[in-house]
């Protein structure tokens, strides 16, 4: 079954906003959080959300795949660069990292053919 990654996202971005809604101390911390994790210091925003996405897959948290995908590329990440970032996560992760990558390759993918559409 493939999944509908952009669709995904969406569908996180209205969770999110309930959440926002009805805890939004709560999501107001995680926020900051978030952003203060990956704004551009010493290292730029790119990298940061490179290693998230790398994390993700090494550690095989596979709801946050396709989000660390979709931000690094909104920070400015290449498609060879994911590439890379997929495979260094499947050095860390082992082998059972490689179907965690392979969702970062169909989200990749999705998120590709999407940005051309909107063109």
């Amino acid at each position: 079954m493939v999944k509908d990654y952009c669709k995904h996202i969406r569908d996180l971005e209205k969770s999110y906003e309930k959440l926002e809604h009805y805890i939004p101390s709560i999501m107001e911390e995680v926020e900051k959080l978030r952003v203060d994790s990956t704004t551009e210091g010493i290292l730029k925003s790119k990298t940061k959300n490179l290693i998230a996405l790398g994390i993700a897959i090494s550690k095989g948290i596979k709801q946050n795949i396709a989000f660390h995908v979709y931000k690094a590329l909104e920070s400015g990440a290449s498609s060879l660069e994911i590439y890379e970032t997929i495979g260094v996560a499947i050095y860390m992760g082992g082998t059972e990292s490689i179907i965690y990558g392979c969702e970062a390759v169909e989200a990749l993918n999705q998120f590709i053919v999407l940005e051309k559409n909107e063109k």
